[in-house]
């Protein structure tokens, strides 16, 4: 079981971060939903920010575009997840690189397609 951040979490049920921290639940991951706007995410506390959250996080899956991914990337490497994955649209190789010189692996990836095919882990 993994700590995941999903940085830009929704309660939107046709977006896919709402639809990747379904699956993510479903395979038994522990889930910590980042969004400035709400209070909970399918019903898991939301965190305003990457800082706000009392655990380690393992994973970070990114679900925001490059150009609000640059207001983060500090949180990010301030956090020091073991890995990021970059879902398809959030592609970011400067901030990739960035990431991997602090030793974070990056990987650009669907989260829901990893999990399908035992990818994930």
């Amino acid at each position: 079981m993994l700590n995941v951040a999903i940085l830009g979490a929704t309660n939107s049920t046709d977006r896919s971060a709402w639809q990747a921290q379904q699956m993510l639940v479903e395979n038994h991951h522990r889930v910590f939903p980042v969004s400035p706007t709400q209070d909970t995410v399918g019903g898991v506390k939301a965190y305003k920010s990457l800082l706000e959250i009392p655990q380690a996080i393992d994973v970070v899956t990114v679900y925001i575009g490059p150009a609000r991914l640059v207001d983060v990337v500090e949180d990010i490497r301030a956090i020091n997840p073991a890995r990021v994955i970059f879902n398809p649209g959030t592609e970011a190789p400067d901030i990739a690189a960035k990431l991997q010189e602090d030793g974070i692996a990056t990987e650009e990836a669907c989260t829901m397609v990893l999990l399908r095919t035992g990818q994930f882990e």
